[in-house]
């Protein structure tokens, strides 16, 4: 019983709402980085090394056995090195736009915590506490003078 009524607070407190959210645009995102790659990055990559397709780049442990009926008796045996290669730079190209992302929301976020900048609404209980501080400020300040 306790256990769905943790998942209930978790759920109300929108948390599984927005990952939800973040798992779909991920995977949205995901699509777009892999046509960016695919599409846009490695072909002009594959002309400056004379139509190199880094996607085949392998090394081949074993050749495919074909008999003379055209049937394949063993089948290839390789390491794809140029996929692994292809998902590295999804992975960097990934890894740096969410950099720039938190990057820039962390900007917001600072801007959006401190009280004397009035281009941003400073959130309430941001603003709580700013008050708090400056009346325990006060308070000590009058406690120390009339000590």
């Amino acid at each position: 019983m306790k256990l769905i009524q943790e998942f209930k607070e978790f759920a109300v407190k929108g948390n599984m709402m927005e990952m939800a959210i973040g798992i779909i645009i991920g995977a949205s995102f995901n699509s777009v980085i892999d046509v960016l790659v695919k599409q846009i990055l490695l072909p002009p990559l594959s002309l400056l090394s004379n139509g190199l397709n880094i996607d085949s780049k392998k090394i081949i442990l074993r050749e495919a056995d074909i008999n003379s009926s055209g049937d394949i008796i063993n089948q290839e045996v390789a390491i794809n090195y140029g996929f692994f290669i292809e998902t590295f730079i999804d992975f960097m190209i990934v890894a740096f736009t969410i950099f720039i992302v938190i990057k820039f929301l962390n900007k917001l976020k600072v801007q959006a915590e401190d009280p004397s900048n009035n281009k941003v609404s400073t959130p309430r209980n941001i603003k709580l506490l700013t008050e708090i501080n400056d009346s325990l400020k006060d308070l000590n300040k009058n406690l120390t003078k009339k000590n």
